[in-house]
């Protein structure tokens, strides 16, 4: 099959598979990877590099003829002390041959063709190494690009006089032999003369294999992506000059490697209008959501509201088709039910301001019985404040007016770690967009009975909220849980009983409680402070309704999940369909 072919009759699966790349930490990356058309590009050097991609022409000259002209080259340049001698590099056994080549290609050595050399730092500590800047000098971020020019350093002739720094020739390819990230392994060519760091191989290829240049370059783009997926699974060792020039290719008769590289750029061009063409639509349809969305929680009224509905779900199946619109949509079942837009009100329900009084008697009674602390008055809740307006019934309270106290962990934790005992709750065992407790990775401590850690014992239905770094991520204590404590860098908002359903856990995953989170900026981290907790503005519902609005929330979130995990085993399939199309072409 034609590779033109194969993209255009399986252009569904190449612009259909999109994964979200992984993030370390806790929030979902946002960040797309388009794995049909990733997966469609290495297919292409794939073939590329085993005579698959172009057909090949027995009028061709054979590429063990051209090699033999290039070694006798390399010895004639030796003789006239034009390049030095290099190690004589072995025969390319059959156990390094991975697959059977076409008739008329041959397996050889990357030294084979030049000579491959390396770079040096100048001296930081002299800036006449660095001034004036007169030669390029490569550093191995500088291979992401197929080509380099003006390099972002440059050094001096005093560094070439006095350093091991060599000044290599157009046409000379780069390769990163090592680096932080993704950087190992990448090639580039130079436009322009050059030196290199350490961290950088150069291949100076001799005359006759100048017209290998491009094919060698297309080479080092696939071995680069072997590279980094067998990285995906450990760390492996660095590049050095020795590796690369014994790293054995697939060389085809030089008309064949122009072919295989012009075809190569050709449907390169085509991968990247897919990739445009692909991110274009989902920006598209995230945009979609988006504003459709928005509309829900702008109605003006419940017939509005109701409306806009109806609106969404005639076209349910096309709207909500990525994780992202899925989390898009609890966000905009949260901020309903925290709007009163939810469930309907019932004008028999007691109003939130009655509770509101009762819980502040019953706190008034605990304070004199000396059973809690008295807490700082707190301003009341301005009209800038309050973002919307709030259906009959409903209440503007803070926080600290619904908790019986707020309080941090006890630094010093460390001495009282151990392999078991109680559990020991940190940031990591917290949440973003949910309050369920991540119990992957249990610490545990022992510490001493009645000792400062005592005070932030946790009991059920507390809420943990982490307030240094990535603001925001909860823990819900469940019934049952065990002796636990937490560390500095968690709230620990313990509710009023009458507040300890799940109200108000919602409420901490919304949008209305992020806008809050995110407000308070403090040095290069975001930080909230416990006050801020209790300052935290909430739209406070009827008790029996906060009821019917926990269960609704409840239910359709779980209808939100099961959109997820269906969405996942359809990506799961199209994924195994991407790698069956491949595998089943090489």
């Amino acid at each position: 099959m034609a590779v033109e072919n194969l993209i255009t009759e399986h252009i569904d699966v190449w612009t259909s598979v999109v994964k979200t790349r992984s993030t370390s930490g806790r929030g979902s990356s946002k960040k797309l990877e388009l794995y049909g058309v990733k997966k469609l590009r290495e297919l292409i050097l794939e073939l590329a590099v085993r005579g698959k991609l172009v057909p090949q022409d027995p009028n061709d000259e054979p590429a063990s003829v051209l090699l033999e002209r290039i070694a006798a080259e390399k010895a004639q340049l030796v003789k006239e002390k034009k390049i030095k001698r290099s190690k004589a590099l072995p025969l390319v056994s059959t156990d390094e041959q991975p697959f059977q080549l076409p008739n008329g290609w041959a397996w050889e050595r990357i030294g084979t063709f030049g000579v491959v050399g390396t770079g040096a730092t100048p001296s930081r500590a002299k800036p006449e190494y660095w001034e004036p800047a007169e030669f390029n000098w490569v550093s191995s971020g500088e291979t992401s690009e197929l080509f380099v020019s003006a390099t972002k350093e440059r050094i001096s002739g005093l560094a070439l006089e006095e350093t091991n720094v060599s000044i290599y020739p157009k046409g000379t390819l780069i390769v990163a032999m090592y680096g932080q990230g993704k950087t190992r392994g990448q090639i580039t060519e130079l436009l322009d003369s050059a030196g290199t760091n350490q961290a950088c191989a150069a291949i100076q290829l001799v005359e006759l294999s100048q017209g290998h240049r491009s094919y060698v370059k297309l080479f080092f783009r696939k071995a680069y992506l072997d590279l980094r997926s067998q990285s995906a699974g450990g760390a492996q060792p660095n590049l050095n000059v020795g590796k690369i020039s014994n790293t054995v290719i697939p060389v085809p008769p030089l008309p064949e490697q122009h072919r295989i590289v012009a075809k190569v750029d050709e449907l390169m061009a085509l991968c990247d209008q897919l990739e445009q063409q692909t991110e274009s639509s989902i920006e598209a349809h995230q945009v979609l959501v988006t504003t459709l969305l928005d509309t829900l929680t702008n109605s003006a009224d419940a017939d509005e509201l109701m409306q806009n509905w109806a609106r969404i779900s005639e076209h349910f199946d096309t709207l909500f088709t990525t994780e992202e619109s899925i989390d898009q949509l609890k966000q905009a079942i949260l901020q309903l039910a925290v709007m009163g837009k939810l469930v309907p009100q019932d004008p028999s329900d007691e109003p939130a301001t009655e509770l509101l009084k009762r819980i502040a008697e019953e706190k008034a009674q605990l304070v004199k019985e000396k059973r809690i602390k008295k807490q700082k008055a707190l301003p009341p809740i301005s009209e800038d404040e309050k973002p919307f307006e709030l259906p009959n019934g409903w209440e503007w309270c803070r926080i600290q007016d619904v908790a019986l106290f707020t309080t941090s962990g006890s630094r010093d934790w460390a001495k009282y770690y151990s392999d078991s005992g109680a559990l020991f709750v940190t940031m990591g065992n917290l949440s973003r967009g949910s309050y369920e407790l991540r119990l992957d990775n249990l610490r545990f401590v022992r510490p001493p009975k009645g000792g400062e850690g005592s005070r932030t014992k946790l009991e059920a239905r507390d809420l943990l909220i982490s307030i240094t770094g990535d603001v925001g991520n909860l823990g819900l204590i469940p019934e049952e849980f065990g002796e636990a404590y937490i560390n500095q860098h968690t709230c620990l908002l313990r509710f009023m009983p009458e507040c300890q359903g799940k109200y108000f856990p919602d409420f901490m995953r919304s949008p209305l409680a992020k806008y809050q989170f995110d407000a308070p900026q403090r040095g290069i981290k975001n930080s909230f402070r416990l006050s801020d907790v209790g300052e935290m503005h909430v739209p406070l519902p009827p008790l029996n309704e906060q009821v019917r609005i926990t269960e609704k929330v409840s239910d359709f979130l779980s209808i939100c999940e099961c959109l997820k995990v269906r969405l996942r085993e359809s990506q799961i399939t199209r994924l195994h369909l991407t790698d069956a199309i491949v595998d089943l072409v090489v």
